[in-house]
């Protein structure tokens, strides 16, 4: 090929980039939209306020845009994503550093597209995916809730992503790949409890977030592999579908105790990031709360603990053959709370053998309930364990994770125990 003919195609690449570049930053602005002045807090009603204030406890939106030692709804909550770091902002009133000066309009966007008021596309963090279903009404509940709130002049931490992430406008390119509102209507097959669940279930209390797995992009895996199975600041999220792991069927009147205790005693404790989802559904209205445990039982209605509750053997003997060191150390630090007879078992605490965690395909919860303890998820008088992270090395809260898995779990054992503890130590730092 002559020297022009190359030179010809190198133009019309050059053309072709250009024209994909101007098509992108066509698809990918978006205006701002004007401030407004703060609404007095007053022009509210009262009742939709407190609606308000329930759906945000269903949504469980303090929990991210809150840091551990701010004020509610500040922000300052850091999210580890694989791309980095992504602090909660702040939805306070405050003009300056938080939505006062947001319109409905804005607040409206901001949930519904995933972009800001200023126009700058958010992360998915900000599960916009599941807000874009919300109705119209529960918008303006929110908004009034959230404009009601004590306005806080506060600044989260900048986001820390890996380069070229943090340019936002790539965000409408993610967006474009992967967002697929579908909207929910209601099955004239299904109670209204049902129904009512599936709506607060798929939108505002997004649990798909958690409890599905996700692909290279972090996209939410949907269709058949919906509530399969995720991962939630370094806990692992069971698959709370026909996948569950339970070994005593989720009914509904079980799930509503653990949603409004964060105790089941057919089950376990809530921790982790569970933790405060139930610390949230126990404030909020008791009929919301059925209408979630009655769709989540039935997505989990073919689970085989659905369909039998055999009894747990007790490998006792076994384990402590197999993992001598692990019998141990469990018989010094968990023994006189966990054994049968011990004071926690007799106030009606559930057995080891019933947790979730010991049935999971991985050890990850096992491990950070023994790292990081467990504190009441609702009251003061909840469920409690101490942290034993500093008091163990990896090496024997391996050995501990090992002899109850034989000891209690149904699956296969887990492998190299010692790397997957160091790995949470490090994701809880």
């Amino acid at each position: 090929m002559n020297r022009s003919g190359i030179t010809r195609k190198l133009v019309w690449a050059v053309v072709a980039l250009c024209v994909c570049v101007l098509i992108f930053a066509i698809l990918a602005y978006r205006p701002a939209i004007a401030t407004v002045t703060r609404p007095d807090p007053r022009l509210f009603d009262p009742a939709l306020v407190v609606r308000g204030a329930n759906l945000a406890r269903l949504g469980n939106c303090v929990s991210c845009h809150q840091s551990a030692s701010g004020r509610p709804y500040a922000g300052g909550y850091p999210v580890k994503t694989p791309f980095g770091t992504i602090y909660g902002s702040n939805i306070t009133p405050d003009p300056a550093t938080g939505i006062g000066a947001w319109s409905p309009t804005a607040f409206r966007r901001a949930m519904r597209e995933g972009v800001g008021r200023d126009g700058s596309h958010l992360y998915p963090a900000f599960p916009y995916t599941h807000y874009a279903n919300v109705t119209e009404s529960d918008l303006g509940a929110l908004y009034a809730f959230l404009m009601t709130r004590p306005a806080v002049r506060s600044v989260p931490p900048a986001n820390t992503m890996i380069p070229p992430l943090g340019f936002r406008p790539l965000l409408a390119g993610w967006k474009l790949l992967f967002v697929r509102p579908q909207r929910i209507t209601p099955d004239a097959n299904q109670s209204a409890a049902w129904n009512r669940g599936r709506d607060i279930g798929e939108t505002l209390a997004h649990c798909t977030a958690c409890h599905s797995p996700r692909g290279l992009f972090q996209q939410e895996k949907r269709g058949a592999q919906a509530y399969d199975g995720g991962w939630s600041g370094g806990w692992y999220a069971p698959p709370i579908n026909a996948h569950s792991p339970a070994v005593q069927a989720w009914t509904v009147e079980r799930l509503d105790a653990y949603f409004r205790t964060g105790l089941s005693t057919a089950h376990a404790a809530a921790a982790g990031p569970m933790g405060s989802v139930t610390y949230n559904l126990a404030r909020a209205a008791p009929t919301d709360v059925r209408a979630l445990a009655t769709y989540y039982a039935w997505q989990m209605r073919d689970a085989p603990a659905a369909r039998l509750e055999p009894p747990l053997p007790d490998r006792q003997a076994l384990a402590s053959q197999g993992h001598p060191d692990g019998a141990q150390l469990y018989e010094g630090a968990c023994a006189v709370c966990h054994e049968p007879g011990a004071a926690m078992m007799v106030a009606g605490r559930p057995a080891l053998p019933l947790g979730t965690p010991l049935h999971e395909d991985n050890p990850r919860d096992t491990i950070q309930i023994v790292l990081k303890g467990l504190h009441p998820p609702v009251s003061p008088r909840g469920p409690y364990m101490p942290a034993f992270a500093d008091a163990l090395d990896d090496r024997q809260v391996a050995e501990i994770v090992a002899y109850l898995q034989m000891r209690h779990g149904t699956g296969p054992a887990w492998k190299n125990l010692e790397k997957d503890v160091a790995k949470a130590r490090k994701e809880g730092e």
